[in-house]
């Protein structure tokens, strides 16, 4: 019988060795898996190369994790915000590594190592620093230069509800970058609201199948969710958030 749930966000993380590459899903804090990133810092693993579209948020998730020094190495597009304080003092420190990547190209990279394409061109950053030492070609007029795909030992990645088998629904926008890491990391572990019995997911709504999947673990639903629905919650700085086009005052958030 397949089943490739776990019955806990620490036996799920086990086994992450110290060194690895780990691909963590999710566009700032939408879709990350807060919860497993939590149990990879209880668990210790350290001189981590961590693959995200961001380099962190406040305190919480992967800038915890930073704030631990236990990543040597980031590759991301976006590494610089009003709150990613934690990576800004590690990098002016020189303690921390950064691989910037244009998004589109960090996105058709991991795609790529997923896809089993061998390497591509892309037009985006020819012309910068970023194509510097990369083979460049012309193709119908355009200079191209060639891209390889990222690919990791692990993926920790957020998804909605799975069933046993690992088939997975995401919830909206917090989906990004998980159906593509899932399919480029050697082992791909995932947190869900729940799991559901077999046969509950619609085939149509299942984005990323379960042959993609290692382990699955329930971490229970958000605390800004009720029943599957937007029911409110506070940005990182207290204030609160409501849906875009709600009557109600505060910030507008589109989950």
């Amino acid at each position: 019988m397949i089943d490739k749930t776990v019955g806990s966000v620490a036996e799920a993380v086990a086994g992450i060795r110290d060194g690895a590459t780990i691909m963590i899903g999710g566009f700032g804090r939408a879709g990350q898996p807060v919860e497993l990133i939590d149990a990879l810092i209880a668990q210790g693993a350290t001189d981590l190369t961590i693959i995200n579209n961001n380099a962190g948020n406040g305190d919480v998730g992967l800038a915890a994790l930073l704030a631990k020094k236990r990543v040597r190495k980031i590759l991301c597009s976006f590494p610089r915000q009003h709150d990613s304080w934690v990576f800004d003092g590690l990098y002016r420190a020189g303690e921390i590594e950064l691989e910037l990547v244009p998004q589109g190209n960090l996105a058709e990279r991991i795609r790529a190592a997923g896809a089993g394409i061998g390497a591509f061109f892309s037009p985006t950053g020819v012309g910068t620093q970023l194509a510097e030492g990369k083979e460049l070609r012309e193709i119908d007029g355009r200079t191209y230069a060639l891209e390889y795909p990222i690919k990791a030992d692990v993926a920790l990645v957020g998804a909605y509800r799975a069933d046993r088998w690992g088939n997975l629904v995401y919830r909206e926008t917090a989906r990004n970058f998980g159906p593509i890491m899932a399919a480029a990391a050697t082992t791909t572990i995932v947190q869900v609201d729940e799991i559901v019995p077999l046969g509950a997911l619609d085939p149509e709504s299942v984005v990323t199948p379960g042959i993609f999947v290692d382990r699955v673990v329930a971490v229970g639903e958000r605390g800004w969710l009720s029943d599957g629905a937007f029911a409110g919650g506070v940005d990182i700085e207290g204030r609160p958030l409501v849906r875009a086009g709600s009557p109600a005052e505060g910030n507008e958030v589109d989950q």
